[in-house]
């Protein structure tokens, strides 16, 4: 089970007025006796709700956090509920609340899928055999091609974006945010931008993106062997399938890069596929045109650095004192590098 931290001074959640609102939706459910938060993450926040026979989750946007669609909850509460019927290996969403009087903004609440995230601060401890990882690898590949197999126009899933310019869109949008947040001449993502322009790949069709596929956001079962749940679907939306694969390739470090990375995806411990054999795995479920990966992952790894690269803008100038941001340059400069040299 997933380890939680207790609520901080700031964080006020009306138990009995929530016990009220589960007793109106779910039949035989019990008090809750303690809410608690998943830590981590620096996005929506995520909590326990914990009852005498069963456990739910609530997610909520942050503190003073603008609607967009990766803090709207009401649109990742239709998310799960327009594609649980499509696609079971999703938490059963229960329901949306709409007012601020219970946790001082709207949330949503789902059942909680009890099992193993692959993390990479608790994977090294649990003894996975190379066997067992590749394993766990190629269900991991087989989720996503799942996923991108989904019939988004009878489904209805395509209402959740407009497939078309999709990669043009995201190109022009996260080079856009990263000049408005630069604080650091970074050579490197200077010409990574230019390249990206300048390189735009074949279209591909469209498919249901979940837009952050990555073990962190994966369930297995106890015993490894099957995907279960797939979490955290607030940035879903549709287009360009290959952005989804090179989102997750340009998390998947290997065993003999930078040793900072393995802070970020347990893709390096021994026996997880390479990126190659990714790739390949991909192409032989989906039979999709491959030709041009290499712009999909030197576009994921470019948008990791300028995500750090707003935290880092938000430290330097005064927004933040956590350390752990004011850190954050090296590994922008290093994310840089390794698009630049992927983009050669």
């Amino acid at each position: 089970m997933e380890k939680t931290v207790a609520l901080s001074e700031n964080e006020s959640i009306d138990i009995n007025q929530l016990n009220d609102l589960l007793n109106k939706n779910i039949t035989s459910v019990t008090p809750i006796i303690s809410i608690t938060r998943f830590a981590g993450g620096y996005s929506n926040l995520t909590y326990r709700l914990a009852t005498s026979n069963q456990n739910f989750v609530m997610r909520m946007a942050p503190a003073g956090a603008k609607i967009q669609s990766a803090h709207d909850m009401e649109r990742e509460y239709k998310v799960l509920n327009t594609l649980r019927p499509f696609f079971i290996k999703v938490p059963q969403p229960i329901l949306y609340y709409n007012h601020s009087d219970i946790a001082g903004t709207p949330f949503y609440i789902m059942e909680e899928i009890e099992g193993i995230i692959l993390r990479a601060y608790n994977a090294p401890k649990l003894n996975i055999s190379p066997n067992q990882f590749g394993h766990c690898a190629k269900q991991l590949v087989e989720t996503l091609a799942q996923i991108h197999a989904i019939d988004i126009e009878t489904t209805k899933l395509i209402e959740l974006g407009k497939p078309a310019g999709y990669v043009n869109r995201q190109v022009e949008g996260w080079i856009k945010r990263y000049f408005i947040a630069e604080t650091d001449l970074i050579e490197s993502m200077n010409q990574v931008a230019e390249w990206l322009k300048n390189n735009h790949p074949k279209e591909q069709s469209p498919s249901l993106l979940h837009n952050d596929f990555k073990y962190d956001n994966i369930v297995f079962n106890n015993d490894l062997t099957n995907v279960i749940a797939v979490l955290d679907w607030e940035m879903a939306t549709v287009g360009d399938p290959l952005m989804d694969l090179g989102a997750m390739l340009a998390y998947w470090f290997e065993q003999d890069e930078e040793p900072v990375f393995q802070q970020y995806n347990c893709s390096w411990l021994p026996g997880n596929l390479t990126r190659t054999e990714l790739i390949d795995y991909y192409a032989l479920l989906t039979k999709r045109d491959l030709t041009d990966i290499n712009y999909y992952y030197v576009f994921g790894l470019f948008k990791n650095a300028v995500i750090a690269q707003q935290i880092y803008h938000r430290y330097k100038n005064g927004f933040s004192k956590d350390e752990r941001f004011g850190a954050l340059l090296p590994l922008i400069k290093l994310l840089g590098k390794k698009a630049l040299n992927a983009s050669c």
